[in-house]
């Protein structure tokens, strides 16, 4: 792909991230939980999923974006709209009730957590089951595992591991060959990202090694994203792009950003995949097919300009406190 002018993703970012933000607003009751979102039957992909990821990537956002714009009041405005929607915590106390062998009620909780939004009763009760030597072996993935590290981290427990060991057992810090990169090992690797920097805001545990790798492939990956459709996991790889540690990969930024602009309908949102539709209708996609690629959309541009605007600026949160393991 040729190269683009100096700021090219300047130009295009703050449009970008308004359009994405105010379709996602527009869009708010579809993230509503229904009222049978407790019974056995819900399915959580369709219905808590896109919740917690409006809650973290929102939280990012507000976290990424300069007080007093409209972008940083809309943000925060859809947390607490989705920590509404989890009865300031009280429903989710509930689901680990319901199922205390599960993660994903956890980590949902921690998205809410790290932003400051804390439920006294679910630490209570999450405490002696994260303590549990299930908890400590629950089988997952590794890039799934650095999720629960960071959830942990979040929440602000004793990790139940070592990051570092689980790192060096992901598709990314085994330094895998480039050429393997495909979709699922492409998702795997933007999460690795994701867990390791707590979302973009700690850029500089990304180590150095697997920094220089990134950006060597980061640039033919998206790439290859671009010339498949693959539009949803082309906005994790800039997302991935602008958590890396030190001066922000401009020249990629530049090339991709305005692909992705060009994608963008008029009304804000994204597919994940396939060619985007050019009609002016107000809703081209399935909620369901765009949300998250809207969201990611919305959080990579969010990073991106932090990262164009002020070079190697983190956020400074400190982390919680590791287990060491041997």
């Amino acid at each position: 792909r040729g190269r683009s002018a100096p700021g090219a993703a300047l130009a295009v970012l703050p449009a970008v991230l308004r359009e994405a933000l105010a379709w996602t607003d527009a869009h708010r009751a579809e993230f509503a939980l229904p009222d049978d979102v407790l019974e056995p039957h819900t399915q959580v992909n369709a219905t808590l999923k896109p919740l917690g990821e409006l809650a973290q990537l929102g939280s990012t956002i507000r976290r990424t974006t300069a007080p007093g714009t409209r972008e940083h009041e809309l943000a925060g405005e859809l947390v607490a709209y989705a920590w509404e929607q989890v009865a300031a915590g009280e429903l989710l106390l509930e689901l680990l009730r319901a199922e205390p062998f599960a993660a994903y009620p956890y980590e949902i909780y921690a998205a809410f957590a790290g932003y400051g939004l804390r439920h006294e009763g679910f630490e209570a009760l999450a405490r002696p089951l994260t303590a549990t030597r299930a908890w400590a072996h629950t089988e997952q993935h590794a890039n799934r595992q650095l999720g629960l590290v960071n959830s942990e981290r979040r929440v602000g427990v004793v990790t139940h591991t070592d990051a570092g060991a689980v790192l060096s057992r992901t598709w990314l810090g085994g330094l895998s060959e480039p050429w393997m990169f495909e979709g699922p090992s492409g998702y795997a690797l933007t999460h690795t990202v994701f867990h390791i920097t707590d979302w973009g805001l700690m850029p500089d545990r990304v180590p150095a090694r697997i920094d220089g790798y990134l950006r060597t492939w980061l640039p033919a990956w998206a790439d290859g994203c671009l010339e498949s459709f693959q539009w949803d996991l082309t906005g994790e790889l800039l997302a991935v792009a602008a958590s890396l540690p030190g001066p922000p990969p401009a020249e990629l930024l530049d090339a991709v950003w305005p692909v992705l602009a060009d994608v963008q309908h008029p009304t804000g949102c994204l597919p994940e995949t396939g060619v985007p539709v050019e009609e002016p209708a107000p809703d081209p996609y399935p909620f369901i097919d765009c949300y998250h690629s809207t969201l990611v959309t919305a959080f990579a541009a969010a990073l991106s300009l932090r990262s164009l605007r002020s070079p190697g600026q983190t956020d400074g949160s400190a982390p919680g406190r590791e287990r060491r393991t041997a």
